[in-house]
């Protein structure tokens, strides 16, 4: 059985599917992630975009913070594409029960998902820090520099900024889905931890988006997890399909996506 029927038959005998991606989901839908070419850490900003987007970048500098976020993070144009629109399409037949993401556009709802837990947060939430009045992403776009509530207080996006801590709420939500899943669809995996440039993940600024493969596989052992399908392999490994193909014989319900792989519903 080839991997793409292999995936298929996974699917069809699923009604527990647990969808877990970050960035690359929505890079079709026009959003660049955080490390391609036009991703967010390729930007030329006079401090590195992992101090801007900090939580205390934005209490000390809220102007500058607002000036990137309004054109570095936020893309209100962006509708969603076909992977938002298959995993709406899964959940309405009653196969996907979660979607976990690391994204913060929304676009997961946009396409008619219901249950999508979001570790990050959203651009399409925010509240007054004084008075917790509610502004919607509009309201953000609309107001000229920091945005400002009516009683005074500076109005803060609802998204998880560094030295922030994630709600622990939705981290508990998450657990449980993915500790009742068969089918676990997880992105953004290396199975060395290396970089395609050489460096080591520990290094990077997005190591808290990725997994390593021992912790996937650790983590399809503690929740019992059938199978695994990851995606978002190669791109940043720079290793081949073939390699890949060849890797996942030595893994148990293990399977590793590849670009132009169809799914048939």
């Amino acid at each position: 059985m080839d991997e793409t029927a292999a995936l298929q038959k996974w699917i069809e005998e699923s009604s527990n599917i647990v969808f877990f991606g970050g960035a690359g989901v929505s890079t079709e839908s026009g959003i660049p992630d955080f490390r391609s070419t036009d991703g967010l850490y390729n930007q030329q900003y006079d401090y590195p975009p992992e101090t801007i987007i900090s939580h205390s970048f934005y209490v000390k500098k809220p102007k500058e913070f607002y000036r990137f976020y309004k054109n570095k993070m936020l893309f209100p144009e962006a509708k969603p594409n076909r992977a938002h629109m298959a995993l709406a399409k899964l959940e309405r037949e009653g196969k996907v029960k979660a979607v976990v993401t690391q994204n913060i556009d929304g676009l997961h709802q946009a396409a008619g998902s219901r249950e999508v837990l979001e570790l990050h947060g959203s651009v399409h939430r925010n509240y007054c820090t004084r008075c917790g009045r509610f502004y919607s992403l509009d309201d953000i776009l609309k107001a000229d520099g920091v945005p400002v509530c009516d009683c005074g207080g500076v109005i803060k996006p609802d998204v998880v900024l560094y030295e922030e801590g994630l709600d622990q709420d939705v981290i508990q939500r998450s657990v449980e889905y993915i500790s009742r899943a068969d089918v676990l669809i997880i992105g953004l995996v290396s199975d060395d931890g290396i970089l395609k440039d050489g460096s080591a993940l520990d290094s990077a600024p997005f190591r808290d988006d990725m997994f390593t493969l021992d912790e996937m596989l650790e983590l399809k052992r503690t929740y019992r997890i059938k199978h695994i399908v990851i995606t978002h392999i190669d791109e940043y490994w720079g290793k081949s399909y073939a390699y890949y193909r060849e890797f996942e014989k030595k893994l148990d319900n293990v399977s590793f996506a590849y670009d132009g792989m169809e799914i048939v519903l």
